[in-house]
């Protein structure tokens, strides 16, 4: 019999062929293809007559074959296939391309439901390539049906095939992790009856019913997995920490730190000196001063006996760490160390020696930290940077080089509350809202395409004044089949060095470069080798260039609004006036109300709540993982209300069972665990 867990290829009709073109779209298993929800749905419940069908859209008509089909060859060895289909109030013209099958499957006299795209005119209708079914024998027409994401080789037909006979595989394996009384008391369906209508539902009304309850299920259980890795985190004791007075590490410093920053800190050293180990964000806008928070908890740890590990996820930011950072560390007698892939052999040996005997107190660096030969005589504090880069799993993977470190994870990414609710559910939240002083408003402006040659007169402004510019392009080469060739990186930066600024220093960075490249070609630009930069967003989370005062966006349309302001971020660092050039030609009225935003504030957070009421939080963090499991039905900018009804269910079923131990949560406490291990650090 099969299981959720069963390899899709042994589900009847689905076979090793199919199987291998499910993998493209990471189905591999029956719980993965029933789980693969649609994106949209089609209505094919109503039926037109011939007369009635709505030109230029998608329709369903129930017609008999009145013309046997007529096959022939046009250009290219490709067979067209034609016949007449009749209903009472008149004829339709059906053309099939590249199907010769057709000529022998059908017949005069049979009676046919085709959908598809209505062509012609107001005499005479047509459809092309239609899909059809023998009457009484549908699966894909007279029906809402699903639209599912595709990748090359996997049809809509042969998707919907595929569930379809996944949804019958598993129609006795639904356990419901939901108990019975939680349940009925917000009013929930059964999972069979979910899972059913999400794909193939009934009736407008089915879909709702079933969406709520995968919705709700989805974020309970979000929410309960967060809170057991919270309460398990509690059971433990952190490296012991006592109070110390922070005014010596702020006299020490060559600045003033804000009311946000001294409040975060305070936050992380009430903390650590706690009975529990540290588990906190502290999030806050590009500029606004993390770093500093994490030196005083580094700071905060040495006065107490303990080592630190920094990990930043890029080695030229892990050695602008290490710059600013250990100048300032040395004054209090701390030893600080770089370690990436690119150390020295005979270095590294020294560092690993001196990080194992306790010398070096501070290791800031890439990866490199996660590796096995890394030893520390006694770490006691974790900081990352840049929480999406790196996630829960690998940030567990550096606190597994002591017992139940400290840690601290930096983030610049401004995040919504809700969001933040979501994916940092197992952290407690610093926020700083300030920007220290000296940090300038950088000036934004939306144009478009019009103002070409007044940006380019203004580019090369800036540069005769020795300032530096940041262009990014959203594609990377000339595969990227798009109508406009700045949109290529490769193919602009060549424009730019052969045809717009002959005489400036061009460089290019982008995705597709081996890390030495990038790193290279950063570093170059950080110290003043080349005037303009042309990349792809790799430079969204980088390194400081005080110099580079101007970031231009071509294509600005193409990216979300907590990247651009990312972007931005980039720029503004230095004494210089600032500025941010947005280029779009899009005349999408959401397009333009988007990049009003932009100009209107500098506020990363209010960014942040705009961009998720205007794309949902889908693609919030672009391809980045997170480390916990992904939202497959929930939309947070739609299902606001439902979350909260999740949370407080969540958060009352854990008061009354922490650990789920109680025999009637065991599906849901076995599911947790299943999600968490395949997405995060695990339960275990």
């Amino acid at each position: 019999m099969a299981q959720l867990s069963t390899d899709v290829r042994y589900i009847k009709g689905i076979g090793e062929t199919r199987a291998k073109a499910l993998e493209k779209l990471e189905i591999r298993t029956l719980r993965d293809l029933v789980c693969y929800f649609p994106r949209a749905y089609e209505d094919r419940t109503r039926l037109y007559t011939v007369r009635d069908l709505p030109l230029g859209e998608s329709a369903c008509v129930r017609a008999m074959v009145a013309s046997e089909p007529e096959a022939r060859r046009i250009g290219g060895g490709r067979v067209l296939v034609k016949l007449r289909a009749v209903d009472e109030t008149g004829t339709l013209d059906v053309t099939f391309f590249n199907q010769a099958y057709r000529r022998d499957s059908l017949h005069t006299g049979e009676t046919y439901l085709f959908f598809g795209k209505v062509e012609g005119n107001l005499l005479r209708r047509r459809m092309t390539n239609p899909l059809l079914e023998r009457e009484g024998q549908q699966l894909l027409t007279g029906r809402i049906m699903p639209v599912y994401p595709l990748t090359a080789g996997i049809s809509q037909p042969l998707l919907c095939r595929a569930v379809r006979q996944g949804l019958d595989e598993c129609r006795d394996l639904w356990e419901d992790v939901l108990p019975e009384d939680l349940r009925m008391a917000h009013r929930l369906c059964y999972v069979n009856y979910a899972y059913e209508n999400i794909h193939f539902p009934a009736t407008p009304e089915a879909l709702d019913v079933a969406r709520r309850r995968l919705v709700f299920e989805e974020l309970f259980l979000l929410r309960c997995g967060l809170r057991l890795l919270r309460n398990r985190r509690r059971g433990v004791a952190g490296p012991l920490c006592k109070a110390r007075d922070m005014a010596a590490f702020y006299e020490a410093l060559p600045f003033s730190l804000t009311g946000a920053q001294r409040r975060a800190i305070e936050d992380a050293a009430a903390d650590m000196a706690g009975d529990r180990p540290m588990n906190r964000l502290c999030q806050g806008d590009v500029g606004s001063g993390k770093t500093m928070v994490a030196a005083a908890c580094i700071w905060f740890a040495a006065q107490n006996g303990w080592q630190s590990a920094m990990m930043a996820p890029t080695e030229i930011l892990a050695r602008q760490h290490f710059e600013n950072l250990s100048p300032l560390f040395e004054r209090f007698g701390l030893r600080c160390a770089l370690l990436t892939g690119s150390t020295r052999a005979a270095d590294r040996r020294e560092i690993l020696a001196g990080l194992q005997s306790g010398r070096i107190h501070v290791a800031i660096g890439t990866h490199a930290l996660l590796s096995e030969d890394v030893i520390y005589g006694n770490l006691g504090l974790v900081v990352t940077d840049e929480q999406h880069r790196f996630g829960v799993n690998q940030r567990a993977a550096l606190g597994k080089k002591a017992e139940n470190p400290h840690m601290l994870v930096l983030s610049a990414t401004p995040i919504p509350r809700t969001l933040a609710l979501v994916i940092y559910g197992d952290l407690d939240v610093s926020v700083i809202y300030e920007l220290p002083p000296g940090r300038q408003k950088v000036d934004t402006f939306a144009v478009n395409e019009s103002y070409r040659q007044r940006i380019n007169a203004f580019l090369r402004k800036q540069a005769a004044q020795g300032h530096q510019v940041f262009v990014v392009c959203p594609l990377v080469g000339e595969g990227d089949v798009l109508p406009d060739e700045r949109k290529a990186a490769t193919a602009y930066a060549e424009k730019l060095r052969t045809e717009v600024f002959p005489d400036l220093r061009i460089a290019l960075l982008h995705g597709k470069m081996k890390p030495r490249e990038k790193e290279a070609v950063m570093a170059s630009f950080a110290a003043g080798e080349s005037d303009i930069l042309v990349s792809t967003t790799v430079i969204e989370v980088g390194v400081d260039v005080p110099n580079a005062t101007v970031m231009l966006v071509e294509n600005a349309e193409r990216f979300g609004l907590s990247q651009l302001h990312q972007l931005r971020g980039r720029v503004g660092r230095g004494g210089a006036k600032s500025y941010c050039i947005l280029i779009s030609d899009s005349d999408s009225e959401e397009t333009r109300r988007r990049l009003k935003v932009m100009t209107a504030t500098n506020d990363g957070f209010r960014i942040a709540e705009e961009d998720l009421k205007l794309r949902g939080p889908g693609d919030f963090f672009g391809k980045r993982q997170h480390g916990l499991p992904c939202l497959q039905v929930a939309d947070l900018s739609c299902d606001m209300r439902l979350l909260d009804e999740a949370q407080r269910a969540a958060q009352e079923l854990m008061a009354s069972d922490p650990g789920l131990a109680q025999p009637s949560h065991e599906p849901l406490r076995r599911r947790i665990h299943e999600l968490f291990a395949l997405h995060g650090e695990g339960m275990n």
